[in-house]
């Protein structure tokens, strides 16, 4: 996995060694409001990050980055298998409505549709209207179908 960088961000291949940092940007129990959970602990999250790295090749997850300050402001990943993703956003509450999440998103699906990546998924809940827009500027657009509670998003070449 490459760094991708935008003019706005830096998304970092994520290593176990995020975790401290990662701990306090998902800190906030809001960003649990659709996804259900709870915020991980630094050692949790370490955890989590070592079985991640440590999982299939089609596990694919970045750190986003803030190159303005080289700050960390969320994560961006993606899942994938044969010519299909699924793509997942998160950032922290303090940086979000600034776009980060749109940018991060459009340079992820934009790196996967280059791979040759043929679809690209996320599911959203019907609720959860920034995530909407956020998946719309990255070119998903949503579908008639319905996974958990949540609707499918697609983008195909």
């Amino acid at each position: 996995m490459d760094t991708i960088e935008t003019p706005l961000l830096t998304l970092v291949p994520l290593r176990p060694e995020h975790a401290g940092e990662m701990a306090e940007v998902l800190s906030d129990p809001a960003l649990h409001t659709f996804t259900g959970g709870a915020p991980l602990t630094a050692p949790e999250l370490r955890a989590s990050y070592e079985r991640l790295v440590a999982g299939p090749p089609g596990w694919r997850n970045w750190v986003i980055r803030v190159r303005a300050d080289d700050r960390p402001a969320g994560y961006v990943q993606a899942t994938v298998e044969g010519c299909t993703a699924e793509v997942a956003w998160v950032v922290g509450t303090p940086w979000q409505g600034r776009g980060l999440a749109t940018a991060a998103a459009k340079a992820l699906v934009e790196r996967l549709l280059d791979d040759g990546i043929g679809t690209v998924v996320a599911h959203i809940h019907p609720a959860h209207a920034a995530s909407a827009a956020v998946a719309r500027a990255a070119g998903l657009r949503p579908t008639e179908r319905w996974q958990d509670g949540e609707v499918r998003w697609e983008r195909t070449t």
